[in-house]
């Protein structure tokens, strides 16, 4: 029994078969890491990216070589979906963008695209060529919450509101664009009531899907430091996992579950250590639905 909407099982209905993602690197920055702010505090140099970009590798040369990969490792799957990953990937001129992005349709394996980008940067100009890729493609718009409460964005240094998020997803909608969440469990000062109250305010908003993180400290990041300077509680994997079940309990279960947890670069020490734990993670979390005999929208009240 399957006790929450996979992303995975979504695809293979809608395609007919296993549908895997390609993270790629554009080459694109990010606004706030341009301004006198400095960025996020959990977020590194590479800001979940490769650094292909700046390897001089092509959009379609990172497509063709992990495609590679994915045959060499595993069964291959027949259709991808391009994840445009690494920093801001609509902080760009529009004709940029669309380069990038049709580039990425030009391979025929590519029956979509994952476009990664914050709530403060999706002017209009943007949206409407995303507007015109969703009628054309299986496209996603993945932004970044971390947590529906303001003070714990100013804390990380979001350098935007839970206001402007929501702002960004009413806009996406109003075009029929779907939004994919991304929230961070673990984020310093938060409670598990106020970790349940961003699955509740998701759900509030009608969210399409959602990627769940659980914290980890990158080298040499201004968390990191802190965390060194003054420690703050780090979850335990078993925490994790009931906070996950709490908030899959509170989300609409027609939403699609993206992501139950985060994976550290394997070229960076994990901390906390059980975040390299991905399939006990994973389980921990089904063992907890199962114990509960709950599952995802048990507590939604739509």
């Amino acid at each position: 029994m399957e006790r929450y909407r996979s992303f995975s099982r979504v695809l293979t209905e809608q395609f007919g078969g296993p549908v895997r993602k390609i993270s790629l690197d554009a080459g694109f920055s990010c606004p706030h890491r341009k301004g006198s702010e400095g960025g996020c505090t959990y977020c590194d140099a590479w800001g979940s990216g490769t650094g292909a970009s700046r390897q001089g590798r092509s959009i379609s040369d990172q497509i063709a070589a992990a495609i590679s990969r994915e045959a060499a490792a595993r069964k291959p799957a027949g259709a991808f979906l391009a994840y445009f990953q690494a920093h801001t990937n609509t902080f760009a001129p529009v004709p940029t963008l669309r380069s990038r992005f049709e580039e990425a349709l030009t391979d025929p394996r590519v029956v979509g695209l994952s476009i990664g980008t914050r709530p403060d940067c999706l002017p209009e100009p943007v949206l409407d060529l995303l507007d015109e890729l969703n009628r054309r493609t299986c496209l996603w718009v993945e932004l970044g919450l971390q947590s529906a409460h303001d003070e714990t964005l100013r804390r990380v240094n979001r350098g935007h509101t839970v206001a402007q998020f929501a702002d960004a997803v009413e806009r996406c909608h109003a075009r029929g664009i779907r939004v994919c969440a991304h929230v961070i469990f673990g984020l310093p000062g938060e409670t598990r009531e106020m970790m349940r109250d961003t699955a509740r305010f998701l759900a509030s908003l009608g969210i399409d899907g959602v990627k769940f993180h659980s914290l980890y400290l990158v080298p040499a990041t201004q968390m990191e430091r802190e965390y060194r300077r003054v420690p703050f509680p780090l979850l335990s994997q078993q925490e994790y996992a009931e906070i996950v079940a709490d908030a899959l309990e509170r989300l609409p279960p027609e939403a699609v579950i993206q992501r139950l947890t985060g994976d550290p670069p394997r070229t960076i020490p994990a901390e906390p250590p059980w975040t390299r734990d991905k399939v006990g993670t994973l389980a921990l979390i089904r063992r907890e639905l199962a114990r509960r005999d709950s599952f995802q929208g048990a507590l939604y009240r739509g």
